[in-house]
């Protein structure tokens, strides 16, 4: 989508009649939404600078120019894109260029193509800008069949032109950045003339507009080197094997997808599925199967976590670390999609949507219904005793009523095979009547599981500890007892998470990392219920803070317990002043299903400290008296590294 079209001879006219800003933001808001004060000011900024660049005989009028052009099924867009002709009158040409207001930016050694610099109010990560460039014209390329049929050729580049270069050591030319920089390179304060070169060599001639309007109206399938790289980095992949019911799944949501795509027929299938069932595996399969069968097809889901993850995961450095990343969308931005629709949308943790979308939750109308709208196919992977926060509206029954509105056809099935907490069934049935959230249907005689429950949060820490040192797949994480800082910069080696009594003091993981569930050093900091969900380790230690307790011979919840960062919960106060019966079974559910969330992630083993000691003898007391022994866990008897490593 583009929002602002001209060729280079009315840009020019817009920008001397000062009436350029004016019709970027009436397009703006007409084809968008609403143009935030801050963006207005990036226009009137950029756009001045852009027409000293183009100033100039020697870039042809008739070139075409647009403003804020929409990357191929993303809410990303381009600042400025300017299109004619090379050497010969065939060769298409689009020159791709990234602005930027920034005047400092700090190098982040370690973590590819991201660079820390003060934008939207704070200190933030966020992609360098030769990266961005670059990966705007490789989503074009990887989507738009023009592009690839017509052999037109993309250049990017960025233009910060309040940014002055420091004479050595720059670090946005940081030597880690040379691959992007030399595939976008990067124009800085005082490079209007070395800018203008760059545009001139790749447009020797004006072309119209003809190039964007082929771009704008281009075909959009994905391209045979994406669907070849997906493949490959799934290949061999143990992570992402498929099992049983988990393939019979995968083979029907791939045969309704083909069906929606030669029938152009919506619809939209259901997978209901417990913790440990393989919902995320079947959901990454599809994301590539799909991806390879010349389908536009993402990957969703409301925890950027799992995202994080499961994209490095599938990273290719043919393609740079971070490019997949592309690929793994969140709920929020399908509000605005326009145009055709994508082939396939799946999404993972669909108990997770919310109603409204926006860091202030004011924009759309209905995640669900907008994802629906926006696919011709879409499977919603869902466990409604997952859902964590006030905001969770993902329900099987919401779904297919939304999915009925649309017109689509409606298809449901579930996964059964356990493949988590050792394949024991018998341990989640325990776990649920324990919590309260489902009584067993029968008595369990053995967990057939790792089970303990300690008595000292540093003896518990320990044992994790051990069972992380053979593979790094094991973590601690807790229940959001404890305040989360929100300073911008927070400080990792902090404490945040203190036991008086005991001497633990850990800090959470707060903004360290984005990928924590599989970083070498994240043994150190412990996860909360949105670092973990939809993923799963080999042994997880559960840190059960005082919003869950063992009281007068039964289990109680306390939401007055949660910190006060904590936003699951958010709105509940004022709603117990006026319906304080549904408040507080909302509370109820919200902490039961947190702590059902984080004590089944651990494939292997689940290893339990609560702060209330009642809840910790009540834990015991209601394992199961054939339950297979393991080495005592308790303060006055530590447990030997060496029982802890047998598998």
């Amino acid at each position: 989508m583009l929002v602002y079209q001209s060729v280079k001879q009315g840009f020019m006219s817009d920008v001397e009649n000062d009436v350029i800003v004016t019709r970027i933001k009436d397009a703006f808001e007409q084809k968008i939404h609403r143009a935030a004060p801050r963006e207005v000011l990036s226009w009137n900024n950029s756009m001045q600078y852009m027409y000293k660049v183009l100033n100039t005989s020697t870039i042809p009028d008739d070139c075409g120019v647009a403003i804020e052009f929409g990357v191929p099924y993303t809410n990303s867009r381009i600042d400025f894109l300017l299109s004619g002709r090379g050497e010969s009158e065939r060769a298409g040409a689009a020159v791709i260029i990234e602005l930027k207001q920034w005047t400092s930016l700090d190098a982040l050694p370690g973590q590819d193509g991201i660079v820390r610099t003060f934008v939207g109010g704070a200190h933030r990560n966020v992609a360098h800008p030769s990266y961005q460039a670059w990966s705007y014209s490789r989503m074009i390329e990887d989507y738009n069949e023009a592009v690839r049929d017509r052999d037109i050729d993309l250049l990017p580049c960025a233009y910060l032109h309040n940014y002055k270069v420091s004479e050595a050591n720059d670090p946005l030319l940081h030597p880690m950045y040379d691959d992007y920089l030399s595939q976008a390179p990067v124009f800085c304060q005082g490079d209007v003339l070395k800018l203008r070169d760059f545009i001139c060599e790749s447009l020797r001639q004006g072309d119209n507009g003809r190039v964007l309007y082929e771009i704008e109206s281009g075909k959009l399938r994905p391209s045979k080197s994406l669907q070849n790289a997906l493949a490959s980095m799934l290949d061999g992949n143990a992570e992402f094997v498929m099992l049983d019911d988990q393939k019979v799944i995968f083979e029907e949501a791939v045969r309704l997808a083909k069906k929606s795509r030669d029938e152009q027929q919506k619809h939209v299938l259901i997978v209901q599925g417990g913790p440990g069932t393989g919902k995320s595996v079947v959901a990454v399969n599809l994301l590539v199967q799909l991806t390879g069968l010349d389908m536009v097809t993402q990957y969703v889901s409301k925890n950027s976590a799992p995202r994080n993850v499961y994209s490095k995961l599938l990273q290719s450095s043919s393609r740079g670390k971070t490019y997949i990343k592309t690929l793994f969308q969140g709920p929020g931005r399908f509000y605005e999609h326009r145009g055709a629709p994508l082939d396939v949308v799946v999404v993972d943790e669909a108990h997770r949507l919310n109603e409204k979308s926006g860091l202030y939750g004011n924009l759309g109308e209905n995640q669900i219904k907008e994802i629906i709208a926006a696919s011709r196919f879409s499977v919603f992977f869902i466990d409604e005793s997952q859902r964590v926060t006030i905001k969770d509206i993902g329900a099987v029954a919401e779904i297919r009523a939304l999915a009925l509105e649309a017109g689509a056809e409606v298809h449901d099935t579930e996964l059964y095979g356990q493949f988590r907490c050792n394949g024991s069934n018998g341990y989640l049935d325990w776990l649920d009547d324990v919590l309260g959230i489902e009584p067993a249907s029968e008595v369990i005689a053995d967990l057939d599981y790792d089970f303990r429950v300690f008595d000292d949060p540093s003896e518990m820490l320990a044992a994790i500890e051990v069972k992380n040192s053979v593979n790094n797949r094991s973590r601690v994480v807790a229940g959001y007892c404890w305040e989360w800082p929100t300073s911008s910069k927070p400080n990792p080696d902090s404490p945040d998470v203190v036991i008086p009594g005991f001497g633990f003091a850990k800090s959470w993981n707060l903004s360290t990392t984005e990928t924590w569930a599989i970083d070498s050093e994240s043994i150190d900091h412990i996860g909360c219920v949105h670092t973990a969900q939809g993923l799963e380790f080999d042994y997880v230690g559960v840190i059960v803070g005082d919003d869950l307790r063992f009281e007068d011979g039964g289990l109680v919840t306390d939401h007055t317990k949660r910190a006060k960062s904590d936003a699951s919960l958010k709105g509940i106060k004022s709603m117990m002043k006026t319906e304080s019966e549904r408040a507080s079974r909302i509370a109820d559910e919200i902490i039961r299903n947190t702590y059902r969330v984080l004590m089944t992630r651990g494939m292997k083993g689940c290893y339990v400290f609560c702060t209330d000691p009642s809840l910790r003898a009540h834990l015991k007391d209601r394992m199961p008296a054939n339950q297979t022994t393991y080495p005592s866990a308790s303060a006055s008897a530590p447990i030997a590294a060496e029982s802890l490593t047998e598998d």
